[in-house]
């Protein structure tokens, strides 16, 4: 009996702690709620930022060949997101492989919940185009 109840504890916890995506099992997912909700309290905290309104956020993807970016940028904007740069990453190691960078932008405004959302969205995305990667996101203020 303790055993089970060790373990339905454990499960709870880790779906909890997961944002419950690992009932989801979104793709590649490695950004989740709880870690969006410390993003926001950290900005609210050392900024003036008005988190709730608009702000310009970037999306960033990678991949091994530019090209693939290219036609993810497509796909991309005719979703609304603007297009920023497709880059070469700097190495360390000149024998490294290739590692290109595609970011996006779009001006919006978002609670925790609804960045994890757009998040899912991306990262099923990048799944679903055959993208190594959804990177993740940052934010600023929108210039005026």
């Amino acid at each position: 009996m303790k055993y089970y109840i060790a373990l339905l504890f454990t499960i709870i916890s880790l779906t909890t702690l997961s944002g419950e995506n690992i009932l989801n099992n979104i793709p590649g997912k490695n950004i989740y709620l709880y870690q969006l909700e410390e993003m926001f309290s950290n900005i609210e905290e050392k900024t003036d930022w008005n988190t709730s309104g608009d702000m310009l956020w970037g999306y960033f993807f990678t991949h091994r060949e530019p090209e693939k970016l290219e036609k993810a940028k497509d796909a991309l904007m005719d979703m609304g997101y603007q297009f920023v740069s497709i880059y070469l990453s700097r190495k360390d190691n000149p024998s490294d492989p290739d590692k290109y960078w595609l970011h996006v932008a779009k001006v919006e405004a978002h609670s925790p919940k609804s960045l994890d959302k757009t998040n899912d969205q991306l990262f099923i995305f990048a799944h679903e185009f055959g993208i190594d990667s959804y990177d993740g996101m940052d934010m600023g203020p929108v210039s005026k």
